[in-house]
């Protein structure tokens, strides 16, 4: 046998070796410093902690990227469950996607001990000798979905798919190295999955060959399917962003423009350049800026500009950005430089993304421009004018941005707010609407409390005004007491946001383009989420069509029983009894109608609840459906009686969120564990019920009974106190049978009774959470 035959012959005899060794080389746990019986938040804490020390761009070490791909190896491997377990047995976390880095480290030095001459596969295929420029763009699943994803929204990503055994991939490499350099300067995203090594995040980007170029924005994945040259890939990133980034901005049109930030409440930024076409740069810095700026671009060369030049003294050879708030007619702050930097730009940016009186137009603006107090050393103070609409407060509001503009200083925030577009933010601090007025106040915490006080007079802007305010803001720097009241304030109602119909519209055209690019260019496997949506709505308009057509009326429901049987049958059925029957029949004697509080229902029974009614929620989860449905409607079936009472059941398992949310303002009657305790995941809320009021905005929490103890006491939030005595002294709970699950329930009634009564603790909160 000829050498190089039995040279390849004994490589790949010995190849399932070396991979069965590879493995056990890699320990997860040691890589993150935990122990095996650490829990998911000890993980993920260890990995935020060595992520930070680690990443590339922090740490200059040369081996800080090989450490950090096995630090985020190692937390992908020890967060997914089934991983873990697969590694805690067989020393592997069972993803077979060929070679690992490790094994094929082993295999190419297997390789080079025989003197292989790597022209006998007429194939490079060694990367330890190929070009590393790639390394510091590899991405990562769990990477990919945490930090890339949710950076997309920021700027687009320009991703490579590629693998060792790809002709194609060399032939492109050139061109792709050259444009990942210019793109990242320029700040886009750059980003290359290996997927011999990464199979996993191939398949969820659809990429099923190689190589395989796409575009990332908005967390939308766009492929790329021209030449692969300069030019082709400058222009396929450019028209990944929205076409209205930047508006052309001439002596027609910059009075309009610049006059926007009434509307808008943006500052406005003006680029003036001699080149014909916006640069690519400035299209990228106005995306990742649109929420705080509005760009405009203004091409000095073009005939019609001349006017606009003059009236700012516009050097025309050298490329000029200004920024204007709320004084149209001159900038807050211009940079000069012969060749724009991103560097440059995003310091200049950064420092200018609000107006000198800014409008507090959604909650997100607010939490920005007015934080919550970490220290006495952070404190940030918001001056709020509380204002409205039109010529009646316009000299009252002019006053007040001539005082904060001699008055800028780095602990205060100068904003204003229309009294009538924020009417609970208002009535929370017990403003006139009809008059203009002040308040100095604090954010203490994210839940709305607040500290504040308010000047007595209202606000006209005359000098005794301005001396007043001045000498309170003199006093709150050594006096942080004198905002003595506080107040809880519900979430600001975002002003800005589009209407249903034009999201839906943009969405709906976002679609479509995605289909008409579909049958074009992409292959059967892309296509099958398009042809499933397409079969399945036919089948569902047909199906439906030809079961009504074929079912036999004969086959009614069967009658009801009557008597004591049908009150025994009511109550003591299973769930299905408080759902579909409840809404075809008329509720007869036993029955109670409960339904199940979800997002689609949630803010007619519960946020937009008339006065005076109040939603009983009893908190189940999937495995005690049945008996805690049976025990709850046999303990509230004599107060359906009460047209002011609902009754609903939630699920722990899908909102356990919303709950824990809720009963962090109950702390005293039912604390929740911290994250950090191991037993924080298995808190088992299952037989809590909540009344919630939802116009008044409280609720009185009914703990369950504790099981074992038929004589028991009360299950309120009262006796949260003596359940935990009793539980610490060591009795024994009753084994998880029905029984004992309905046990939980055990004086349901008896709170019932004390709740129409007024009588029981009641827990207010600032807002209703949503119900994702």
């Amino acid at each position: 046998m000829e050498p190089g035959r039995a040279g390849c012959l004994l490589l790949l005899l010995l190849l399932p070796a070396l991979g069965a060794a590879a493995p056990g080389e890699f320990d997860p746990y040691r890589v993150l410093g935990v122990g095996r019986s650490s829990s998911q938040a000890d993980i993920k804490k260890a990995y935020k902690r060595l992520a930070r020390e680690w990443h590339p761009d922090k740490n200059k070490d040369p081996g800080a990227e090989d450490k950090f791909i096995q630090i985020s190896k190692a937390y992908e491997i020890l967060s997914n469950e089934e991983k873990r377990a697969n590694f805690d047995r067989y020393g592997d976390a069972g993803e077979s996607q060929g070679f690992s880095h490790q094994q094929y480290r082993q295999f190419h030095r297997f390789h080079d001990g025989f003197y292989f001459d790597e022209s006998f596969f007429h194939f490079p295929f060694n990367s330890e000798r190929r070009d590393t420029s790639d390394e510091k763009y590899l991405l990562h699943f769990s990477h990919y979905i945490n930090e890339i994803v949710p950076d997309s929204f920021k700027k687009p990503y320009l991703i490579k798919i590629t693998s060792d055994w790809c002709f194609s991939c060399i032939h492109i490499e050139p061109v792709w190295k050259e444009v990942a350099q210019e793109l990242e300067t320029l700040g886009a995203g750059i980003g290359v999955v290996h997927a011999g090594y990464e199979r996993r995040l191939a398949h969820h980007l659809g990429a099923h060959s190689t190589p395989t170029l796409l575009g990332l924005i908005n967390g939308k994945i766009t492929f790329f399917h021209n030449a692969v040259i300069r030019e082709n890939l400058w222009q396929f990133v450019e028209n990944l962003l929205p076409g209205n980034l930047v508006e052309k901005i001439t002596d027609k049109n910059y009075i309009r423009f610049l006059s926007d930030w009434r509307k808008d409440n943006k500052p406005h930024v003006l680029l003036f350049d001699h080149m014909p076409v916006v640069p690519l740069l400035y299209k990228l810095t106005a995306f990742a800026y649109r929420d705080y700026l509005s760009f405009g671009y203004v091409y000095v060369g073009l005939r019609g500009t001349e006017e606009l030049s003059s009236q700012y003294n516009i050097n025309v050879y050298t490329p000029t950005m200004m920024i204007f708030k709320e004084h149209i007619n001159r900038p807050a702050d211009v940079v000069q430089a012969r060749e724009m930097k991103k560097q440059l730009i995003d310091d200049f940016l950064s420092q200018n993304k609000f107006l000198m009186v800014a409008r507090l137009t959604s909650q997100r603006l607010f939490q920005e421009l007015c934080p919550v107090k970490k220290s006495h050393r952070q404190r940030k103070y918001c001056v709020v004018l509380f204002t409205g609409e039109g010529e009646k407060f316009a000299e009252a509001y002019e006053a007040f941005l001539t005082f904060a503009v001699a008055n800028t200083k780095d602990t205060l925030r100068f904003v204003h707010i229309y009294s009538d577009r924020q009417p609970e933010f208002a009535d929370a601090f017990l403003m006139d609407h009809g008059r203009s007025a002040v308040v100095i106040l604090e954010r203490r915490n994210n839940a709305g409390k607040i500290a504040y006080k308010a000047l007595e007079e209202a606000w006209q802007g005359s000098k005794e005004d301005n001396f007043i305010l001045l000498d309170l803001l003199d006093q709150l720097r050594t006096d942080p007491g004198l905002l003595s009241s506080e107040t809880v304030v519900a979430d600001l109602n975002d002003e800005l946001a589009p209407m249903f119909l034009i999201r839906w519209f943009y969405s709906t055209l976002d679609y479509m383009s995605d289909c008409w690019d579909s049958l074009f260019h992409s292959n059967w496997r892309e296509m099958m989420p398009l042809l499933s949506l397409l079969f399945s709505a036919l089948f569902i308009l047909f199906g439906t069509v030809i079961v009504q057509a074929f079912s036999d009326s004969s086959d009614t429901r069967d009658a009801p029983p009557s008597g004591k049987e049908e009150t025994t049958a009511k109550t003591e059925k299973n769930d299905a009894s408080f759902s579909k029957e409840s809404n075809s029949r008329i509720p007869k004697k036993g029955f109670v109608e409960v339904t199940e509080l979800t997002d689609i229902n949630y803010t007619s029974n519960l946020v937009r609840l008339r006065p005076g009614h109040m939603n009983v929620v009893l908190i189940l989860s999937n495995s005690t459906k049945t008996p805690l449905l049976q025990k709850f409607a046999l303990e509230v079936y004599t107060f359906t009686g009460s047209s002011s009472l609902h009754f609903s059941f939630l699920s722990l398992d899908k909102h356990r969120e919303w709950l824990e949310y809720l009963l962090e303002f109950a702390q005293d009657a039912a604390p929740i564990p911290n994250q950090y305790d191991k037993h924080f995941l298995e808190r088992d809320y299952t037989g809590y019920v909540l009344a919630l009021n939802g116009h008044k905005k409280y609720f009185c929490l009914f703990k369950p009974h504790r099981s074992g103890d038929e004589g028991g006491t009360l299950g309120s939030c009262e006796d949260y106190n003596a359940l935990q005595h009793a539980e610490a002294r060591g009795k024994p709970s009753c084994s998880p049978g029905s029984r004992s699950i309905k046990n939980k329930l055990h004086k349901l009634s008896f709170w019932m009774e004390r709740l129409l009564e007024g009588s029981l603790q009641r827990f207010y909160i600032p807002s209703w959470p949503t119900l994702d």
